[in-house]
């Protein structure tokens, strides 16, 4: 069964034959390995082309940023597989990737896309951006929904992650319109949604990495990449101090049962 446009089927990321391994039209063994770090390789091979300093500098600062957050949801779940299934890495890495969505880790990618959309529409209406933003969040509001990039559980006087990456890309000249916007919201926001609302590191990631040219359909490969190293390191610390089915015990005493008494004993 054909699905889709069949036809002219081509990948430009990488090729091979007896001899050579090409990526992005680079010999692997002759001129990358050895000779190109990780974030470069990174870039390269989601764009296609090498990364200028400022841009490998911007994306190691949002690598670091998000790899670690502690006993997060997703490192729950990588912990308690791992505990569960002790030979099945893969599956354990698996179980905390599925589990960065859009509340957790994986909102990087909607916050870049509300950063564009916010931008988009203040170029077509010819708006400035803070008329833009709160035209936009006054929608939110609206239909009671988030906004994206802004607030924190934990950090609510404001994301530090968030404030560092800001004033790095001040420092290196990389703020341009996706911060700008960005800033906008965030001033804006407050009094729209009447209350506190700080950017946090999922609105700046976005931010800085669109500035810097990173593609926006591939945003969320940002912080994928980034927590898998952190994964490694938790389930690593799993196989020495384990403490899944710890976390597994806690949870089944946190949690009351309020469903039906089985027949004859209630």
């Amino acid at each position: 069964m054909r699905i889709g446009k069949q036809d002219g089927a081509f990948t430009a990321i990488a090729t091979s034959d007896a001899e050579t391994i090409t990526i992005r039209g680079y010999d692997l063994c002759d001129e990358l390995i050895g000779k190109i770090d990780f974030t470069d390789y990174f870039w390269l091979l989601v764009t296609g082309e090498k990364p200028t300093n400022v841009q490998r500098d911007i994306t190691n600062a949002c690598l670091v940023a998000i790899a670690e957050h502690g006993l997060v949801p997703s490192v729950q779940a990588a912990r308690m597989t791992l505990a569960a299934g002790p030979d099945a890495w893969q599956g354990a890495m698996a179980a905390g990737l599925l589990g960065m969505g859009s509340v957790v880790a994986g909102s990087s990618e909607t916050a870049g896309r509300y950063i564009v959309e916010v931008l988009e529409e203040s170029r077509k209406s010819g708006t400035d951006l803070k008329s833009a933003a709160r035209k936009s969040l006054e929608g939110l509001k609206a239909a009671r929904s988030k906004v994206p990039g802004l607030g924190h559980p934990q950090h609510s006087t404001g994301d530090p992650r968030a404030n560092v990456l800001l004033k790095l890309a001040d420092e290196l000249g990389v703020a341009g319109d996706h911060v700008e916007c960005l800033r906008a919201i965030g001033e804006e926001a407050p009094a729209v949604m009447n209350r506190p609302l700080p950017i946090n590191v999922s609105g700046a990631i976005p931010a800085l990495m669109l500035d810097a040219g990173w593609p926006v359909d591939a945003m969320k490969g940002v912080p994928l990449l980034a927590r898998a190293a952190g994964l490694v390191a938790h389930l690593f610390e799993e196989t020495q101090r384990s403490i899944g089915f710890i976390m597994s015990h806690k949870a089944d005493l946190a949690i009351e049962y309020d469903g039906k008494a089985a027949e004859g004993k209630g």
